[in-house]
């Protein structure tokens, strides 16, 4: 199997092409920096891990920018922290500000030359729309969790993707689904006989940051620490079928 055998790259976008452990990190800090002793980054992140996931299984259809808002409530209450909902609302809307990583446009530059580039991401269309603005290209197709009312990993999400990218004729094995997060995109890729490539932006760090933990590790087929890691071992492919 080579990187070459695909037609179509399906990506999550936060935690593996937008940076969004700083950008939660940083729009958590007006709540952490009030507590009495600080918590350390990983802590901050696993916090927001837990109250994102239960409730995107809790309220499925809430649109994203609203259920962020919701997990700084939530994260303050644990914290003992009031909050208003104002400032709750400030922190719903900070994906607009969540940095892309260094190498996401250049890879995605490069990777539209020679493939369909499609988005499964858990977020509403405003908030990727901001983000799509720091990645530099014009995704093929986008998939939301906004238009499927529901939040990965559920099965849901990925049946819509595939139904789509069906009617534009792509099939399973066409599809090297690009993501970072075990919990979120390879377990379901698993489920779903998808190839996957895994974007291991914390492989210097230790735990799962702000995924919540996936239990048995799925399955991938590729690894690249980086997207500029991903690039380059496509070129050298291409070298070699040369």
């Amino acid at each position: 199997m080579t990187l070459q055998d695909f037609k179509v790259l399906t990506f999550d976008v936060y935690g593996t092409l937008i940076d969004w452990e700083t950008g939660m990190f940083e729009g958590l800090r007006p709540l952490f920096e009030r507590l009495p002793e600080q918590p350390s980054r990983d802590k901050v992140l696993e916090t927001h891990a837990f109250h994102e996931s239960t409730q995107q299984a809790a309220t499925p259809a809430m649109p994203y920018s609203r259920l962020l808002a919701t997990v700084y409530r939530r994260i303050a209450e644990e914290w003992g922290i009031p909050v208003t909902w104002a400032e709750c609302e400030t922190y719903g809307n900070s994906v607009e500000y969540w940095p892309a990583f260094a190498d996401s446009a250049g890879a995605l530059q490069y990777l539209q030359k020679y493939y369909k580039l499609a988005v499964l991401s858990n977020v509403d269309a405003r908030s990727f729309a901001h983000s799509n603005e720091k990645l530099g290209v014009t995704f093929d197709y986008v998939y939301t969790a906004e238009d499927v009312g529901s939040y990965k990993p559920s099965d849901r999400n990925f049946d819509y993707m595939l139904a789509h990218l069906a009617r534009n004729g792509y099939g399973k094995g066409d599809i090297l689904h690009t993501a970072e997060s075990m919990f979120h995109d390879h377990q379901p890729a698993n489920r779903h006989g998808l190839t996957s490539a895994w974007i291991y932006r914390r492989h210097d760090k230790e735990g799962f940051g702000a995924t919540m933990n996936p239990g048995e590790m799925p399955k991938y087929d590729f690894r690249f620490n980086s997207m500029a890691e991903l690039v380059q071992a496509h070129q050298k492919q291409l070298s070699l079928a040369s």
